[in-house]
């Protein structure tokens, strides 16, 4: 990383601004998510994060997918303000990040240990969060902007038939990148004296 992490961290925002263009080549895209999916953990180190990347015609192919399904969901006064945002904010980016989790082997962590059967569904949302950290972070740090978007589960099917992905991985988030345009606003941050606690009694 050419930041320190911290300032990483800090500088990572969200980003609806965003143009088709890349600071990184698809190798190096397609790097940054193997170094991401490779060493961020995950509970019983499962390995339940399964991650696509989308560029090109299959990034305007998923955006399509998600206005299509809208469409026949919404009145088409909601929808073309949806499809406002959707062109002016995802679509028109260099890319689409889709996270998933194979709930195949959640489901045999269930089976294998009932103890925790409750538990493995959760443990994977949070480690598919923390690739969505990592990724989004190392992103910013290459001088790119994205944003984190939740269509599923309306598009679920339809997006796992486009590519041939297993009916066993569920859609968990979906991640438009590009070159920023502008730099988002300040945002409100709550008092950390409501949010952090200490004790050592």
């Amino acid at each position: 990383m050419t930041k320190k992490f911290k300032d990483a961290i800090k500088s990572r925002r969200t980003f609806y601004q965003i143009d088709n263009k890349s600071t990184l080549s698809e190798k190096e895209l397609l790097d940054l998510i193997r170094f991401a999916v490779e060493y961020v953990p995950s509970a019983f180190n499962s390995q339940t994060t399964r991650v696509v990347l989308l560029t090109g015609e299959a990034h305007q192919k998923l955006w399509n997918i998600v206005k299509n399904t809208l469409r026949k969901r919404i009145s088409a006064e909601a929808f073309a303000k949806t499809e406002q945002k959707i062109d002016g904010s995802f679509s028109c980016g260099y890319g689409t990040i889709l996270y998933f989790e194979d709930m195949s082997v959640v489901h045999a962590l269930q089976e294998q240990f009932p103890t925790y059967k409750d538990n493995f569904p959760v443990w994977a949302e949070q480690a598919d969060a923390m690739h969505q950290f990592v990724i989004w972070t190392m992103l910013e740090d290459a001088r790119m902007g994205a944003s984190l978007q939740h269509y599923n589960p309306l598009v679920d099917d339809e997006v796992r038939a486009a590519w041939n992905l297993p009916l066993h991985w569920k859609l968990i988030a979906q991640m438009p990148f590009g070159v920023p345009v502008t730099r988002p606003g300040s945002k409100e941050v709550m008092p950390l004296d409501e949010r952090v606690f200490a004790f050592n009694d």
